[in-house]
């Protein structure tokens, strides 16, 4: 049944044709859309079931001769992957129909956000899949091109800067990636990852190493590492949230499993170990660095994912089957984990108008669902015990202590004061946005208005008398720079703004069950990966021996009868 490997890519592709069509009728795009998802969902979940039983599954595409056509592989890892993405997706889709992106909206070309969606569901089930690397580079552009049509509705001034800054980057990191397409065909003769494993062995050493710097630099692009993370912050906090939540959840995941792939099926012998572990350590660091100088909740997120896209460079970089274990397991956590905070704050946004730490107070009174729905998931993506956030970042640090370097020693204090400090961001935003009072939160607003107009006080600095008492009256928000207290006009505090509304008992915006249902779900999918942590693991373990071992990736794709003496001479 090895024609079922290309099912998760073939049926979002035929409903976004089909729902194209079908642009004049919501009502059936919605109904194929969901449809569409759910059966990528079992289809994957069946893809996972086989590949753990009977082994990696593999098809080769085209009506190619084997070895030179394109092949789509289901192992342990790409069918996991698969599942997750499906279940996210899905989360995502019913949350985006409960606000309204999918219904009447006038600013938004709603007509083409059902085929787009799938267009990006058929993308990253590609790059899950792909066993050769042109067909990962199509992929790639299936991800840029949806990805700038829904980073960009609305048309808003703001996405259309920020879906420009994305294209920019991502035509940047297509262009290196197909100069690097074309070094290595040329040095080998082929793109399919199962060769190349093969023949870069026979090459000269400085071409194959040059060729793994080159994969590395696309694939880190992708992933938002360190150095290259800049366009990450700026780029996913103006998005509609559901769009947010997807792209923080999945696209920078689909970078870290080309790395991870890279590393295992291309480059086995060839870990870049100390490269990798100075990458994570930066990243994570910076990025932890940068979340809590925040002031707006998506921002500090988007910051805490780039931070934590060095833990699992970490367990790349650690390699050996306990790192990649943990890695496997740590992305399915952070998925989800991201994926549900990004939901949850749009639900914040939805209910306060605002995502700013300087505007917000009083929501445990009016939304104590929407208390819990947040502190759950911040608490698991901060890794306090006994969360799966927790389990993971255990076993990268311990994978990390194992190496007994003391550059890994750096990494495991790197990596625990990581964690505190993502606990004290999330802690700091759970704690402002619904623990203080609404009137704390509207005086400080006060002040800050009031601070703009001070005589002798100029952008980006603050008398420190003042300093100190913002800290306190805005329930230990960290006092906003002149440039930040600007955007926060004085419009924003008159007697009707939301906090006011609060104290008077009036009411505000109410939250539909259709999005309070999809976050939940996710929010319960984060728990029910702690409970399930066990199974999941042991899972996960099977598959990193696999990738460690490399052979039976190898075995799946290419011919009995092809032998690495044969594919030299081949080529």
């Amino acid at each position: 049944m090895s024609w079922i490997v290309a099912l998760p890519v073939l049926l979002p592709i035929l409903g976004a044709g089909l729902s194209l069509a079908l642009s004049k009728r919501p009502r059936l795009q919605l109904v194929l859309s969901v449809a569409v998802l759910v059966s990528v969902a079992s289809v994957a979940g069946w893809l996972m079931f086989l590949a753990d039983t009977e082994g990696p599954q593999t098809l080769w595409v085209g009506g190619w001769a084997e070895t030179i056509g394109i092949v789509l592989v289901a192992d342990r890892l790409s069918a996991l992957m698969l599942l997750v993405s499906a279940v996210v997706t899905l989360a995502v889709l019913g949350y985006s129909i409960g606000q309204g992106m999918v219904d009447d909206e006038e600013s938004a070309p709603v007509a083409v956000y059902h085929p787009t969606f799938l267009v990006l569901v058929a993308g990253i089930s590609n790059a899950f899949l792909a066993g050769d690397l042109f067909n990962l580079f199509v992929s790639f552009e299936m991800l840029l091109f949806s990805s700038y049509v829904l980073l960009t509705l609305g048309g808003t001034g703001a996405r259309i800067r920020a879906g420009t800054i994305y294209v920019l980057v991502a035509l940047l990191s297509s262009t290196l990636f197909l100069i690097t397409l074309a070094v290595t065909y040329s040095a080998t003769g082929t793109l399919t990852m199962a060769h190349l494993s093969q023949r870069l062995s026979v090459i000269d050493p400085d071409v194959a190493q040059m060729i793994q710097l080159l994969l590395f630099t696309t694939f880190a692009i992708k992933a938002a590492v360190f150095p290259l993370s800049f366009w990450l912050p700026d780029s996913y906090p103006t998005a509609p949230a559901p769009v947010t939540a997807v792209f923080a959840g999945l696209l920078t995941k689909v970078g870290v499993y080309a790395i991870l792939r890279m590393q295992t099926a291309i480059f086995p012998d060839s870990p870049m170990t100390d490269l990798l572990l100075w990458i994570a350590l930066l990243t994570m660091v910076i990025g932890i660095l940068g979340a809590i100088a925040q002031s707006d909740i998506k921002r500090m997120l988007s910051f805490t994912l780039v931070s934590h896209i060095g833990y699992l460079v970490l367990g790349i970089g650690v390699a050996g089957q306990a790192g990649i274990s943990a890695t496997i397991f740590y992305v399915v956590h952070h998925i989800t984990v991201q994926t549900a905070l990004f939901l949850v704050i749009g639900l914040v946004e939805r209910r306060t108008g605002s995502t700013s730490l300087l505007r917000i107070g009083g929501l445990a009174r009016i939304a104590p669902l929407l208390a819990v729905l947040f502190f759950v998931p911040a608490m698991n993506l901060a890794g306090i015990p006994p969360f799966s956030g927790f389990i993971g970042k255990v076993g990268l640090l311990q994978a990390t202590i194992d190496l007994g370097t003391p550059l890994a020693w750096g990494l495991v204090a790197g990596g625990v004061l990581t964690s505190l400090l993502t606990l004290y961001a999330v802690a700091k935003t759970w704690a402002v946005v619904f623990w203080r009072t609404p009137a704390e939160a509207h005086q400080a607003l006060v002040e800050i208005n009031a601070l703009q107009d001070q005589p002798g006080v100029t952008s980006g600095t603050r008398p420190t008398e003042h300093r100190g008492h913002l800290l306190t009256s805005a329930g230990a928000v960290p006092a906003a720079t002149i440039a930040e207290a600007q955007q926060v006009t004085s419009s924003e505090v008159d007697e009707r703004d939301f906090h006011q509304l609060i104290e008077a008992g009036e009411d505000t915006p109410h939250l539909p069950l259709s999005m309070l249902g999809p976050a939940s779900a996710l929010v319960a999918v984060t728990v029910a990966l702690t409970v399930l942590a066990g199974p999941l693991f042991s899972y996960t373990d099977r598959a990193g021996a696999d990738l460690v071992e490399h052979t039976p990736y190898i075995d799946a794709v290419l011919p009995g009868d092809t032998t690495p003496a044969d594919l030299e001479a081949a080529r």
